[in-house]
Protein backbone atom coordinates (compact mmCIF):
# COMPACT_ATOMS: atom_id res chain seq x y z
CA UNK A 1 0.00 0.00 0.00
CA UNK A 2 1.25 3.04 -0.87
CA UNK A 3 2.30 5.54 2.12
CA UNK A 4 -0.17 8.23 1.28
CA UNK A 5 -2.81 5.68 1.19
CA UNK A 6 -2.34 4.41 4.84
CA UNK A 7 -4.83 4.86 7.51
CA UNK A 8 -2.44 6.70 9.84
CA UNK A 9 -0.06 5.53 12.58
CA UNK A 10 -0.11 2.54 15.19
CA UNK A 11 2.12 2.84 18.00
CA UNK A 12 3.39 -0.05 20.15
CA UNK A 13 4.96 0.98 23.25
CA UNK A 14 7.74 -2.31 24.22
CA UNK A 15 8.01 -3.34 20.75
CA UNK A 16 11.72 -4.52 21.35
CA UNK A 17 9.77 -7.26 23.43
CA UNK A 18 9.10 -11.29 22.85
CA UNK A 19 5.45 -10.02 22.19
CA UNK A 20 6.31 -6.85 20.53
CA UNK A 21 8.11 -8.40 18.20
CA UNK A 22 5.76 -10.54 17.10
CA UNK A 23 2.89 -7.74 17.14
CA UNK A 24 5.45 -5.32 15.31
CA UNK A 25 6.09 -7.94 12.39
CA UNK A 26 2.03 -8.65 12.13
CA UNK A 27 1.04 -5.12 11.74
CA UNK A 28 3.85 -4.63 9.10
CA UNK A 29 2.97 -7.64 7.18
CA UNK A 30 -0.94 -6.11 7.36
CA UNK A 31 0.68 -2.76 5.96
CA UNK A 32 -2.46 -0.74 6.20
CA UNK A 33 -0.77 1.81 9.41
CA UNK A 34 2.22 3.78 9.47
CA UNK A 35 3.88 1.28 13.03
CA UNK A 36 6.43 3.19 15.20
CA UNK A 37 7.99 1.08 17.78
CA UNK A 38 8.77 2.94 21.11
CA UNK A 39 10.84 0.99 23.37
CA UNK A 40 14.24 1.82 25.70
CA UNK A 41 15.49 -1.47 24.55
CA UNK A 42 17.37 -1.77 21.32
CA UNK A 43 15.13 -4.48 19.23
CA UNK A 44 17.20 -7.78 18.25
CA UNK A 45 15.73 -8.12 15.54
CA UNK A 46 14.66 -5.06 13.51
CA UNK A 47 11.30 -4.99 11.09
CA UNK A 48 11.33 -3.33 7.76
CA UNK A 49 8.59 -0.85 7.68
CA UNK A 50 8.76 -0.03 11.01
CA UNK A 51 10.02 2.78 12.49
CA UNK A 52 12.38 2.66 16.28
CA UNK A 53 12.29 5.12 18.68
CA UNK A 54 14.68 4.64 21.75
CA UNK A 55 12.26 6.02 24.36
CA UNK A 56 12.11 5.56 28.45
CA UNK A 57 8.35 4.68 29.19
CA UNK A 58 8.77 5.84 32.51
CA UNK A 59 9.40 9.46 31.26
CA UNK A 60 7.76 10.42 28.71
CA UNK A 61 8.51 14.36 28.64
CA UNK A 62 9.66 15.49 25.19
CA UNK A 63 7.93 12.55 23.12
CA UNK A 64 5.63 13.65 20.82
CA UNK A 65 3.23 11.32 19.13
CA UNK A 66 1.76 11.53 15.71
CA UNK A 67 -1.13 13.70 15.34
CA UNK A 68 -2.76 10.79 13.03
CA UNK A 69 -2.39 7.65 15.80
CA UNK A 70 -5.30 5.67 15.83
CA UNK A 71 -4.06 3.25 18.03
CA UNK A 72 -1.66 2.14 20.62
CA UNK A 73 -0.26 -0.86 22.08
CA UNK A 74 1.29 -0.63 25.89
CA UNK A 75 3.31 -3.37 26.15
CA UNK A 76 6.16 -2.12 28.19
CA UNK A 77 6.70 -3.82 31.35
CA UNK A 78 9.14 -5.06 33.78
CA UNK A 79 8.07 -8.86 34.34
CA UNK A 80 10.60 -11.23 35.41
CA UNK A 81 9.92 -12.66 38.44
CA UNK A 82 12.14 -12.86 40.49
CA UNK A 83 14.53 -10.72 39.04
CA UNK A 84 13.95 -7.36 39.93
CA UNK A 85 13.69 -4.78 43.31
CA UNK A 86 9.70 -3.92 44.13
CA UNK A 87 9.80 -0.62 43.19
CA UNK A 88 11.26 -1.18 39.68
CA UNK A 89 7.79 -3.16 38.83
CA UNK A 90 5.78 0.16 39.65
CA UNK A 91 8.09 2.89 38.55
CA UNK A 92 7.72 0.37 34.86
CA UNK A 93 4.27 -0.29 35.03
CA UNK A 94 2.56 1.89 36.78
CA UNK A 95 4.50 5.19 36.11
CA UNK A 96 4.62 4.27 32.69
CA UNK A 97 1.01 3.65 32.03
CA UNK A 98 0.37 7.33 33.28
CA UNK A 99 2.88 8.22 30.72
CA UNK A 100 1.71 6.75 27.55
CA UNK A 101 -2.11 7.82 29.36
CA UNK A 102 -1.10 11.24 28.81
CA UNK A 103 0.47 10.85 25.78
CA UNK A 104 -2.67 9.42 23.97
CA UNK A 105 -4.59 12.37 25.55
CA UNK A 106 -2.69 14.37 23.86
CA UNK A 107 -3.21 13.71 20.04
CA UNK A 108 -6.71 12.01 21.09
CA UNK A 109 -5.97 8.46 20.73
CA UNK A 110 -9.43 6.79 20.35
CA UNK A 111 -7.69 2.56 20.93
CA UNK A 112 -5.51 1.43 23.39
CA UNK A 113 -4.44 -2.43 23.86
CA UNK A 114 -3.36 -2.83 27.41
CA UNK A 115 -1.16 -6.09 28.15
CA UNK A 116 -1.76 -6.89 31.83
CA UNK A 117 -1.26 -10.47 33.56
CA UNK A 118 -2.95 -13.27 34.97
CA UNK A 119 -0.52 -12.43 38.24
CA UNK A 120 -3.34 -10.10 39.23
CA UNK A 121 -5.16 -12.58 40.33
CA UNK A 122 -2.57 -13.97 42.89
CA UNK A 123 -2.08 -17.72 43.43
CA UNK A 124 -4.17 -20.62 44.00
CA UNK A 125 -5.29 -23.82 42.60
CA UNK A 126 -8.63 -22.71 42.02
CA UNK A 127 -10.03 -21.73 38.72
CA UNK A 128 -9.77 -18.01 37.63
CA UNK A 129 -11.99 -16.08 35.14
CA UNK A 130 -12.31 -12.41 34.27
CA UNK A 131 -14.91 -12.03 37.37
CA UNK A 132 -12.74 -13.59 39.57
CA UNK A 133 -11.83 -10.94 42.53
CA UNK A 134 -8.28 -9.61 42.02
CA UNK A 135 -6.09 -10.69 44.68
CA UNK A 136 -2.07 -10.04 43.64
CA UNK A 137 0.00 -11.09 45.93
CA UNK A 138 3.29 -9.70 44.25
CA UNK A 139 4.71 -6.57 43.49
CA UNK A 140 4.64 -7.73 39.64
CA UNK A 141 0.99 -8.45 39.93
CA UNK A 142 0.08 -5.71 41.88
CA UNK A 143 1.71 -3.35 40.20
CA UNK A 144 -0.14 -5.02 36.50
CA UNK A 145 -3.47 -4.13 38.76
CA UNK A 146 -3.28 -1.11 39.30
CA UNK A 147 -2.25 0.09 35.62
CA UNK A 148 -5.23 -1.50 34.43
CA UNK A 149 -7.40 0.86 36.28
CA UNK A 150 -5.16 3.92 35.09
CA UNK A 151 -6.58 2.79 31.55
CA UNK A 152 -9.80 2.04 32.46
CA UNK A 153 -9.96 5.65 33.90
CA UNK A 154 -8.81 6.97 30.29
CA UNK A 155 -11.63 4.83 28.54
CA UNK A 156 -14.19 6.60 31.23
CA UNK A 157 -12.99 9.98 29.89
CA UNK A 158 -14.75 9.61 26.51
CA UNK A 159 -17.69 8.03 25.31
CA UNK A 160 -15.94 7.14 22.11
CA UNK A 161 -12.63 5.31 23.64
CA UNK A 162 -11.82 1.50 23.10
CA UNK A 163 -9.67 -0.17 25.72
CA UNK A 164 -8.56 -3.32 24.94
CA UNK A 165 -7.04 -5.42 28.45
CA UNK A 166 -5.65 -8.83 27.91
CA UNK A 167 -4.66 -10.69 30.82
CA UNK A 168 -2.26 -13.28 29.19
CA UNK A 169 -0.98 -16.63 30.70
CA UNK A 170 2.37 -18.55 29.92
CA UNK A 171 3.34 -17.09 26.70
CA UNK A 172 5.28 -18.96 24.43
CA UNK A 173 6.75 -19.21 20.92
CA UNK A 174 9.71 -17.95 18.66
CA UNK A 175 12.26 -15.74 20.59
CA UNK A 176 10.58 -16.42 23.85
CA UNK A 177 13.31 -17.23 25.92
CA UNK A 178 11.07 -17.97 29.27
CA UNK A 179 9.32 -21.01 30.68
CA UNK A 180 8.40 -23.25 28.09
CA UNK A 181 12.21 -22.47 26.75
CA UNK A 182 13.52 -24.12 29.87
CA UNK A 183 11.15 -27.09 29.12
CA UNK A 184 12.62 -27.60 26.10
CA UNK A 185 16.28 -27.51 26.90
CA UNK A 186 15.45 -30.16 29.99
CA UNK A 187 13.47 -32.50 27.09
CA UNK A 188 16.66 -32.06 24.85
CA UNK A 189 19.05 -33.01 27.52
CA UNK A 190 17.11 -36.33 27.77
CA UNK A 191 15.98 -36.42 31.20
CA UNK A 192 12.71 -33.78 32.64
CA UNK A 193 12.47 -34.31 36.52
CA UNK A 194 8.84 -33.79 37.66
CA UNK A 195 8.95 -31.72 41.15
CA UNK A 196 6.94 -33.70 43.23
CA UNK A 197 3.63 -33.66 41.02
CA UNK A 198 2.73 -33.80 37.63
CA UNK A 199 -1.12 -32.62 37.79
CA UNK A 200 -0.18 -29.19 38.32
CA UNK A 201 -1.82 -26.99 35.95
CA UNK A 202 -0.10 -24.07 33.60
CA UNK A 203 -2.59 -21.99 31.62
CA UNK A 204 -0.36 -21.21 29.01
CA UNK A 205 -0.98 -19.59 24.87
CA UNK A 206 1.23 -19.21 21.68
CA UNK A 207 2.33 -15.85 20.62
CA UNK A 208 0.66 -15.95 17.49
CA UNK A 209 -2.55 -17.52 19.31
CA UNK A 210 -2.30 -14.22 22.05
CA UNK A 211 -2.20 -12.18 18.94
CA UNK A 212 -5.09 -13.62 17.16
CA UNK A 213 -7.34 -13.50 20.48
CA UNK A 214 -6.19 -9.61 20.61
CA UNK A 215 -7.27 -9.24 17.40
CA UNK A 216 -10.68 -11.03 18.10
CA UNK A 217 -11.18 -8.73 20.95
CA UNK A 218 -10.25 -5.62 19.06
CA UNK A 219 -13.03 -6.46 16.66
CA UNK A 220 -15.88 -7.26 18.78
CA UNK A 221 -18.85 -4.71 19.52
CA UNK A 222 -18.28 -3.91 23.06
CA UNK A 223 -16.00 -0.33 23.63
CA UNK A 224 -14.17 -2.38 26.50
CA UNK A 225 -12.93 -5.91 26.84
CA UNK A 226 -11.02 -7.44 29.28
CA UNK A 227 -9.81 -11.20 28.39
CA UNK A 228 -7.83 -13.84 30.08
CA UNK A 229 -5.22 -15.08 27.70
CA UNK A 230 -4.98 -18.49 28.00
CA UNK A 231 -6.33 -21.79 26.15
CA UNK A 232 -9.09 -23.38 27.76
CA UNK A 233 -8.13 -27.21 27.31
CA UNK A 234 -5.97 -26.60 30.56
CA UNK A 235 -3.13 -28.07 30.29
CA UNK A 236 -1.23 -29.57 33.08
CA UNK A 237 2.62 -29.57 33.45
CA UNK A 238 2.68 -33.36 32.33
CA UNK A 239 0.66 -32.61 28.95
CA UNK A 240 3.20 -29.93 28.40
CA UNK A 241 6.19 -32.43 28.80
CA UNK A 242 4.66 -35.05 26.81
CA UNK A 243 3.87 -32.88 23.97
CA UNK A 244 7.26 -31.81 23.60
CA UNK A 245 8.38 -35.56 23.80
CA UNK A 246 5.96 -36.86 21.66
CA UNK A 247 6.38 -34.34 18.66
CA UNK A 248 10.05 -33.57 19.39
CA UNK A 249 12.08 -35.18 21.75
CA UNK A 250 11.14 -39.04 21.70
CA UNK A 251 14.03 -40.09 23.36
CA UNK A 252 13.43 -37.86 26.66
CA UNK A 253 12.97 -39.87 30.00
CA UNK A 254 10.63 -38.77 32.70
CA UNK A 255 11.20 -38.80 36.51
CA UNK A 256 9.68 -37.91 39.46
CA UNK A 257 12.18 -35.54 42.26
CA UNK A 258 10.88 -34.43 45.25
CA UNK A 259 10.31 -31.20 46.15
CA UNK A 260 12.68 -30.54 48.25
CA UNK A 261 15.39 -32.21 46.58
CA UNK A 262 14.88 -30.23 43.29
CA UNK A 263 14.30 -26.98 45.29
CA UNK A 264 17.80 -27.65 47.04
CA UNK A 265 19.34 -28.54 43.86
CA UNK A 266 17.76 -25.03 42.35
CA UNK A 267 19.11 -23.10 45.04
CA UNK A 268 22.58 -24.44 44.24
CA UNK A 269 22.10 -24.49 40.22
CA UNK A 270 21.27 -20.44 40.54
CA UNK A 271 24.39 -19.95 42.45
CA UNK A 272 26.73 -21.62 39.36
CA UNK A 273 24.01 -21.62 36.77
CA UNK A 274 25.34 -24.64 35.68
CA UNK A 275 23.45 -25.89 33.15
CA UNK A 276 23.02 -21.77 31.69
CA UNK A 277 18.68 -22.30 32.01
CA UNK A 278 18.01 -19.33 34.10
CA UNK A 279 17.31 -22.26 37.45
CA UNK A 280 16.19 -20.33 40.46
CA UNK A 281 14.22 -21.80 43.68
CA UNK A 282 11.04 -19.37 42.59
CA UNK A 283 10.96 -20.47 38.93
CA UNK A 284 10.75 -24.04 40.38
CA UNK A 285 7.99 -23.46 42.38
CA UNK A 286 6.20 -22.06 40.21
CA UNK A 287 6.29 -25.30 38.59
CA UNK A 288 4.40 -26.82 41.49
CA UNK A 289 1.76 -24.15 41.89
CA UNK A 290 -0.99 -24.12 40.04
CA UNK A 291 -2.07 -21.12 37.46
CA UNK A 292 -5.58 -22.24 36.64
CA UNK A 293 -6.76 -19.34 34.51
CA UNK A 294 -10.00 -19.98 32.31
CA UNK A 295 -10.89 -17.62 29.21
CA UNK A 296 -14.56 -17.54 29.64
CA UNK A 297 -14.68 -14.28 27.49
CA UNK A 298 -13.28 -15.78 24.26
CA UNK A 299 -15.13 -19.04 24.62
CA UNK A 300 -18.28 -17.77 25.29
CA UNK A 301 -17.73 -14.93 22.58
CA UNK A 302 -17.10 -17.71 19.93
CA UNK A 303 -13.17 -18.05 20.04
CA UNK A 304 -11.77 -21.68 19.58
CA UNK A 305 -8.53 -22.96 20.07
CA UNK A 306 -8.60 -26.77 18.66
CA UNK A 307 -5.29 -28.47 19.23
CA UNK A 308 -3.70 -26.06 20.26
CA UNK A 309 -0.86 -26.60 22.12
CA UNK A 310 -0.07 -29.57 19.96
CA UNK A 311 -0.02 -26.86 16.48
CA UNK A 312 1.56 -24.37 18.42
CA UNK A 313 4.75 -26.33 19.50
CA UNK A 314 4.79 -27.80 15.80
CA UNK A 315 4.82 -24.25 14.31
CA UNK A 316 7.16 -23.11 16.81
CA UNK A 317 9.35 -26.42 16.44
CA UNK A 318 9.50 -25.66 12.17
CA UNK A 319 10.90 -21.77 12.93
CA UNK A 320 13.23 -22.84 15.08
CA UNK A 321 14.80 -25.60 13.49
CA UNK A 322 13.56 -27.39 16.40
CA UNK A 323 16.18 -25.55 18.82
CA UNK A 324 12.57 -23.87 20.95
CA UNK A 325 14.88 -20.73 21.29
Amino acid sequence: MDDTAKKGTIVVFGGSGFIGTHLLRRLADAGDHHVISMDLKVPQTRIAGVGYRKVDVRNLDGVRLPTDTVRIYNLAAVHTTPGHATHEYYDTNVAGALEVIKLAESVDVKEIIFSSSISIYGPGEDRKTETSIPAPTSAYGSSKFLAEKIHRNWLEGADDRRLVIARPAVVFGLGEGGNFTRLASLCRKGLFPYPGRRDTIKSCISVDDLLDAIDFARNSAPRYVLFNGAYPQRYTIEQIVNAFISQHFPKTQVMNVPQWILISAAKMLSIVDFFNLGIHPERVLKLIRSTDVYPQWLIENGKEFPNALEEALDKWGRESNGQFN
